[in-house]
């Protein structure tokens, strides 16, 4: 796991090992949020932004990126996603403005 404060924030793990993301979206600073996990957060984020799939984020239109963290298993990601769902919406707004205080859309940040 890529440690949530690592401004770096590498999108892929060195050699063949395959990256897995945990992710927050939001519809604008402190508006509606979508927790989610992926193989390919560039793909992701920009299905939810063009509204690719029906569902909670395109109805609410949630686009914005403002969080991530990045392991290399799905197991540990997976349980992380499953872990924050658990959380108050408090804490995952904490989270996010520990990493991303103005609530900044971070999608051109992954995709140069």
């Amino acid at each position: 796991m890529v440690p949530a404060g690592d401004q770096t924030r590498n999108l892929a793990v060195s050699g063949t090992q395959m990256a897995y993301y945990v992710y927050l979206l939001s519809s604008r600073k402190n508006g509606a949020l979508y927790l989610g996990v992926t193989n390919d957060l560039v793909r992701r984020t920009f299905e939810h932004r063009e509204k690719l799939k029906k569902g909670f984020s395109s109805r609410y239109n949630i686009t914005n990126l403002v969080w991530y963290e990045v392991y290399d298993d799905p197991v540990s990601a997976i349980s992380r996603e499953k872990q924050i769902k658990k959380w108050r919406r408090a804490w995952k707004d904490a989270l996010i403005v520990a990493e991303n205080p103005e609530w900044r859309d971070l999608y051109g940040q992954i995709t140069t």
